[in-house]
């Protein structure tokens, strides 16, 4: 099935993003609550292309439009931010043509309240990703941890970037409650502060990508 005639998946993104140095060790996950194990570690080659209008109209409405290759969520994907997340809509991967990703008619549909064609490439984000399962006691998700080597290159001028990046975002066992999400999120915080890292510069790759 491809991204033209599927479904979209659904999902809200729950996550923090923080800055680590190339030389700073993991945090030690041991102390949150909730977390009973963490999973082997599982390497991801990622590599997504953004598009977006000339003029960038989806950037500074704050959604993203990206075709990413690796992983287990392979595909196009639709952003938009929100209070309390990120709504994302996602498509599998189809049949495309050589050269710049062009975005199927479901895609341009989902965001055509914002901005609609023609599109063209904004920004490329390579990512090395080594993720981690943070599980409860009975085995459930309750968060996943991503270590993120990234090089980006904003396509409109040419600047490229690198850095390092902690990911945590929440799982279907992590707690339902406002309360146990921020007590969560504080162990996080406490335990990404001890390995010495930081609340990452820009809330999301793309945003970096661009020097916003």
């Amino acid at each position: 099935m491809s991204a033209a005639d599927a479904q979209p998946h659904r999902s809200l993104e729950v996550e923090r993003k923080y800055d680590a140095d190339d030389a700073h060790a993991l945090p030690d996950w041991s102390s949150l609550p909730g977390v009973a194990a963490v999973g082997e570690a599982e390497l991801r080659e990622l590599d997504a292309r953004y598009i977006d209008t000339p003029d960038a109209t989806l950037a500074r409405a704050g959604v993203a439009v990206r075709r990413r290759t690796g992983g287990p969520d392979a595909g196009w994907h639709v952003k938009v931010s929100a209070a309390g997340g990120r709504h994302e809509w996602g498509w599998p991967l189809g049949p495309e043509p050589e050269g710049d990703p062009v975005a199927p008619d479901a895609v341009v549909a989902a965001v055509a309240r914002w901005a609609s064609p023609p599109f063209t490439p904004l920004a490329r984000v390579r990512n090395t990703r080594t993720a981690y399962a943070l599980t409860g006691p009975d085995g459930g998700l309750v968060a996943e941890f991503v270590d993120d080597r990234v090089r980006a290159r904003d396509e409109r001028s040419g600047r490229e970037s690198a850095w390092r990046e902690w990911e945590v975002e929440l799982g279907p066992a992590a707690p339902a409650d406002a309360e146990g999400v921020a007590a969560l999120f504080a162990a996080v915080d406490a335990a990404v502060a001890a390995a010495g890292g930081r609340p990452a510069a820009s809330d999301s790759k793309l945003g970096r990508a661009l020097g916003a």
